[in-house]
């Protein structure tokens, strides 16, 4: 078998075993961690194909962890599903700041949970591999293949997820495509009313790849066009 391996990291220990259970029952192979140090050891050395990263850990917090994942080539590209108590609106936009798929507010349901974990790996493992590996837009030059983005012959640093949404849109040059659509084909599942973690990405593209407001084009009430 080829079972799907999830790193859950909490340092409650009664959490960490409802989720283990849980996701063991899906088919999927567990590891766990109770620290954010031992997370960060464990992601290294056990290469899992997600991660379920609490916030509030000790040693190291889950911000941290999720920072260090996505500054080392060979973790920046596992997938991480942010697990906090904490319902402000600024944690939630932090965790997808740095890197982060989604996230999930305790308490949670635990077939949201579910829900989330095999959409953010259904997301990942669906690649289409015949589609076309370059893709242009103005002075942008997509790499599908290996994941690669130049503007104005400089290569810029994208994640997993900003690169998608760069993708997705420059695939579809001159056309609106709405929050909720592209919630749903990057995220891989329909987060009703949380299309801010669209707008977030958005924001990042723009910052690191100095494009203007009239590349990715706002429409207001409606979602966002690439030129």
């Amino acid at each position: 078998m080829n079972n799907k391996k999830i790193l859950v990291v909490d340092d409650e220990e009664n959490i960490v075993e409802l989720i283990k259970y849980n996701l063991k029952n899906n088919g999927y192979d567990i590891i766990t961690a109770f620290d954010g140090e031992e997370a960060y050891i464990k992601a290294i050395k056990e290469n899992p194909d997600l991660i379920l990263l609490d916030i509030m850990l000790p040693m190291l917090d889950g911000i941290e962890v999720c920072k260090k994942l996505k500054k080392n080539k060979q973790t920046e590209n596992i997938p991480i599903i942010m697990l906090t108590a904490k319902t402000e609106e600024t944690d939630k936009v932090l965790g997808l700041e740095i890197g982060a798929d989604d996230y999930i507010t305790k308490p949670f349901n635990i077939r949201e949970l579910i829900a989330r974990v095999k959409a953010v790996l259904r997301r990942v493992n669906s690649k289409d591999n015949t589609e076309k590996s370059i893709i242009k837009a103005g002075n942008i030059i997509i790499d599908t293949e290996s994941y690669q983005v130049k503007a104005d012959e400089k290569i810029i640093d994208l994640t997993l997820k900003e690169f998608e949404l760069l993708k997705l849109l420059s695939q579809n040059k001159g056309k609106v495509l709405s929050r909720n659509y592209l919630l749903d084909k990057i995220w891989g599942y329909d987060f009703y009313g949380e299309t801010r973690t669209v707008d977030v990405h958005i924001r990042h593209l723009r910052k690191k790849m100095n494009l203007s407001n009239d590349t990715i084009e706002t429409i207001r009430g409606v979602g966002y066009k690439i030129k």
